[in-house]
């Protein structure tokens, strides 16, 4: 028997990279983009006028502001994962194990030697940096850029789920021009559009043999990247100088990655490349409505509810160098809320505390589930700080601890092994099963100085 890196090789690893920047934006969609909201949970995302990083929340907020201002910083995200009750096994034909022709029926023959160390998302640091500018009472202006989606996951080289997946990072970047007309005292309108650059790097091993060792596997990887438009609208009303209400609109964005495919042997040998992989891939368009409610001179509650349109994802579809398809594949996703409730309490003059509690529900569905995205409904508990020693000038910091509903893992393929008698065609492949824990710290920072 020997290894089929031919056209299935790029089936799976560019099959992969669709799949993975897809969920990596709904079971990993960032929302660091505002150290002061990040500690009442962002709960006041599109109805909060705190900061130039309005800009994001809701565009329609900057002419709320009484003078220029620029906000920069980001919050460090560390992530913990556990892997627990792993079964990896190999597979083969059964009408091939026992000497004769291919049944299309797998049998397991053997485990798959390796390890799951788990912890495979390493620190990130996550950036912004925003400006806004009333130009006057009613009209003003903004600027903003951040990462909107991404995420790395990254295993050891003997995972034993290493032929599903053992290398993923996607990120999107964003630049953000906005402006922002306000009617009266109660109404106020906004619009931005964002230039985005998506940047992907997607692995997964092959094996060279029947044993499955990962000092003998072929390393299969497919690089990407493409920039595109998007856009969003806003609106802000304020019936009441203590009640504020928020309503955002972000757009989807249409990509067409288009980039390289390699399979290499452990001497450095490439058996298969392709150099015109492309494929179609949608971050999906989001909707946040938000409340703001000054409870007192000192304090103020926040309520939001964001809704994630991910039912229009609902195959993958990868196209080849002649521009036939070479997969298509249902992955039915859900559409996806979350919910958040958060409070600040002005304390002196000079010092805001906040907390916040968010509820952050999944797309991802069991049946679909990957090593790459392992992810389900998460808890996220916030906590934060303000701190004005003069007027022009605010350093705000933040808490937060997430964690994630634990969920499991249930992946096979057939694809894998083929058999010179059955002329390429696959007989051998590979399951992995597994629990999964995730949990995450994010320590966020920032500062704003107004002019």
């Amino acid at each position: 028997m020997y290894n089929n890196v031919k056209k299935l090789a790029l089936v799976s690893a560019v099959a992969a990279a669709a799949f993975a920047s897809q969920a990596q934006a709904g079971g990993y969609q960032i929302n660091e983009q505002s150290v002061s909201g990040q500690g009442y949970g962002h709960a006041g995302r599109s109805s909060n006028v705190h900061d130039a990083t309005i800009v994001y929340g809701n565009p329609a907020g900057m002419s709320f502001l009484d003078r220029a201002q620029v906000t920069a910083g980001g919050t460090y995200l560390n992530p913990k994962t556990k892997i627990r009750n792993v079964q990896a096994n190999r597979t083969l034909d059964a009408g091939v194990a026992t000497g004769g022709l291919p049944n299309g029926n797998q049998i397991p023959v053997g485990g798959i030697p390796g390890t799951n160390e788990g912890d495979m998302v390493p620190g990130t640091f996550v950036p912004f940096a925003f400006y806004a500018h009333p130009v006057n009472e009613r009209l003003a202006f903004g600027f903003g850029v951040y990462a909107p989606f991404g995420s790395k996951t990254e295993y050891e080289g003997s995972f034993q789920g290493r032929y599903f997946g053992d290398y993923t990072e996607v990120v999107v970047q964003s630049a953000q021009p906005t402006v922002s007309y306000r009617f009266n005292d109660q109404w106020s309108v906004g619009a931005g559009v964002t230039y985005n650059r998506i940047d992907g790097e997607l692995r997964r091993q092959l094996p060279s043999g029947p044993a499955f060792s990962a000092a003998t596997d072929i390393d299969s990887r497919v690089e990407g990247d493409d920039e595109a438009w998007g856009y969003n609208l806003g609106v802000i009303y304020q019936p009441v100088p203590e009640t504020t209400f928020g309503l955002t609109y972000r757009s989807k964005v249409d990509y067409t990655l288009e980039g390289d495919f390699s399979a290499t042997d452990p001497l450095g040998n490439v058996v298969r490349a392709d150099s015109n992989a492309s494929l179609d891939l949608t971050t999906p368009e989001t909707v946040n409505f938000s409340l703001t409610q000054q409870m007192s001179d000192r304090f103020k509650l926040m309520f939001g509810a964001s809704w994630v349109r991910w039912s229009q994802f609902d195959e993958i579809r990868v196209t080849g160098t002649n521009g036939g398809v070479i997969t298509q594949e249902q992955q039915d996703y859900s559409n996806a809320w979350a919910f958040a409730t958060g409070g600040e309490y002005q304390l002196t003059p000079e010092l805001a505390l906040r907390a916040g509690f968010t509820l952050d529900f999944t797309p991802t569905n069991d049946e679909f589930r990957s090593v790459r995205i392992p992810s389900d409904d998460r808890r996220i508990f916030s906590l934060g700080a303000g701190w004005t020693p003069v007027p022009d000038f605010t350093v705000d910091v933040a808490y937060s601890y997430l964690t994630e509903r634990g969920t499991s893992v249930e992946q096979s393929r057939e694809d894998l092994l083929a058999s010179p008698a059955t002329r390429g065609i696959p007989v051998g492949g590979a399951t992995y099963a597994a629990d999964y824990k995730n949990e995450a710290h994010g320590f966020g920072a920032q500062v704003t100085y107004r002019f």
